[in-house]
């Protein structure tokens, strides 16, 4: 992955140079999507303490557990919007390269955020909108990807964990090989996150949408 990364920089200016600016790159998109936008918007609306409701997550299929579906698409949309304005920002100011760092740094932001002392969400709606980035045609066919999985099995999990795992294959198909690495450990890190689930899935205990938990 850092390899693919930095690959532009290190022929340009050399990697000493690059460094400091993509690591500024990386610090600004990981506060932006540390933000917690789910805990955030229930508070506002009075639904309260959403780390005590449902599952305890901060994402967008949590706060649909409060009843307040307009809740759950304001979260999903400015979940997803961090992390797709971390990398069209960073690509307008310093190119490609430094569009994947921030895409990255936005991710780790989200699921480790320091306003929550490191206890964030699952990363699925930052990672999809980081990818319709960097590559709006993968990010589009990773998310139809997702919808034909939830529904053939009506799991919002497993349509995660197999849209998530489809996304370097969509890049590679569609002839940027040099996202395929970034794409694979956004992939890891969300299936490291929804290890819980898939010990449900195993059990056949994981709950279907629109089944309350």
């Amino acid at each position: 992955m850092i390899p693919d990364m930095l690959r532009f920089w290190a022929e340009g200016s050399g990697f000493a140079a690059a460094a400091p600016t993509l690591a500024l790159v990386f610090a600004a998109a990981y506060l932006l999507g540390a933000v917690p936008f789910g805990l955030v918007i229930t508070r506002a609306l009075g639904l309260g303490d959403l780390r005590k409701i449902g599952s305890g997550n901060i994402g967008a299929t949590n706060v649909l557990r409060t009843g307040h579906k307009g809740a759950a698409l304001a979260t999903l949309l400015l979940d997803s919007g961090k992390g797709a304005i971390a990398v069209l920002l960073a690509r307008a100011m310093f190119g490609d390269a430094a569009a994947q760092v921030a895409g990255l740094g936005a991710f780790i932001g989200h699921l480790y955020p320091v306003y929550l002392r490191f206890r964030g969400g699952k990363g699925v709606a930052t990672f999809l909108g980081t990818l319709l980035a960097l590559n709006p045609l993968a990010g589009l066919a990773t998310c139809a990807t997702w919808l034909v999985a939830a529904l053939l099995f009506r799991i919002s999990s497993l349509a995660a964990l197999v849209s998530a795992t489809s996304a370097a294959l969509w890049l590679y198909l569609l002839g940027q090989p040099q996202m395929t690495g970034l794409a694979l450990a956004l992939a890891a890190l969300i299936i490291w996150r929804h290890r819980a689930n898939i010990a449900r899935l195993i059990n056949g205990t994981e709950p279907k949408i629109n089944r309350k938990s």
